[in-house]
């Protein structure tokens, strides 16, 4: 008899969003409308940083990063849910279930590291200005951008051995529109505690050491702005409120989900959507509406294609 009631989940079933339909119509147009717009733009701030040869300092090589783990991060989410928005049911294989969780870990961990290169770029360029180009050279960006990249596969590849080890045998209905890990660990037909408490260390701790580590440096590098000249100063105030707010839209939500126990709150929908879809595309925009050179270098090429 315990054979035949073991069954292995080959699929989950998405509960998406909301069960509304016209509010799920309302949330796939602006989800559109904002996708097809920001999107663009974040391919187009990669064009400009790799075409223009001023834009080659430290920080405009890791804002061109920035945008392209974004709009890739963009991609594991988005697409499916836009489509699972105008079906009737919502499913997703398991492998295709891991493979998202995979990406999903993967992108937003090296995102996460690519914040603190950031602010390790930040604090060399305004702290010890005469060394910057010694230390920050191409060579030594490209390390910390291996480096990143090591860390998020790291990262991912722990949380999906985890769950690979996990029985799923009955329910199949996962309470979001993608697939995560709070969400997954659930539906596992064991006790999950141990799990569940490496999950939250892997991503939860991570996340808040992080994230409480940049406000540190952040905050020491707002002490020594104040020693520099009027315009040096408010040029320093200006990249360093904008990596400021980046941190926490991207922080915010990642600690909300993952330092907390798996258990389900109203909120936690909204939050993922925020998480996935809108900061993720939001971040590289954000940093080049407050960057005159990126502005400037963006005007010039965008002139020079309408003339052509």
């Amino acid at each position: 008899m315990e054979t035949e009631n073991l069954t292995v989940v080959t699929e989950f079933i998405l509960l998406g969003l909301t069960q509304s339909r016209d509010i799920q119509l309302l949330v796939f147009v602006l989800v559109l409308i904002f996708y097809l717009i920001i999107l663009p733009g974040n391919f187009l701030i990669m064009f400009t940083i790799r075409s223009d040869p001023g834009l080659t300092a430290p920080l405009y090589f890791f804002l061109g990063n920035l945008a392209f783990l974004d709009a890739s991060y963009s991609f594991i989410v988005v697409p499916r849910m836009l489509v699972d928005f105008l079906s009737e049911k919502k499913v997703i294989s398991y492998r295709g279930c891991i493979t998202q969780l995979f990406f999903l870990h993967f992108l937003g961990a090296g995102e996460m590291f690519l914040l603190v290169v950031m602010a390790f770029d930040r604090y060399i360029a305004i702290c010890r200005p005469l060394r910057y180009s010694t230390i920050m050279n191409p060579r030594a960006c490209y390390a910390l951008l291996l480096a990143l990249w090591l860390g998020g596969f790291t990262h991912s590849i722990v949380q999906v051995a985890l769950i690979l080890h996990l029985p799923f045998c009955g329910p199949n209905q996962l309470d979001n529109f993608f697939c995560d890990v709070p969400q997954v660990i659930k539906l596992a037909c064991t006790d999950t505690v141990v799990v569940e408490l490496l999950m939250v260390s892997n991503s939860g701790l991570l996340s808040l050491l992080c994230f409480l580590g940049l406000l540190a440096s952040y905050a020491v590098i707002l002490c020594r702005i104040r020693k520099h000249s009027s315009e040096g100063k408010n040029k320093a105030i200006s990249t360093c409120s904008t990596h400021i707010i980046i941190v926490f839209l991207m922080f915010g939500p990642a600690i909300f989900i993952y330092t907390r126990p798996f258990q389900a709150f109203p909120a936690d929908k909204v939050v993922s959507l925020f998480h996935t879809v809108i900061f993720p595309l939001m971040n590289p925009v954000i940093y080049t509406l407050r960057n005159q050179e990126v502005k400037a270098s963006m005007r010039k090429l965008l002139s020079q294609h309408m003339v052509c």
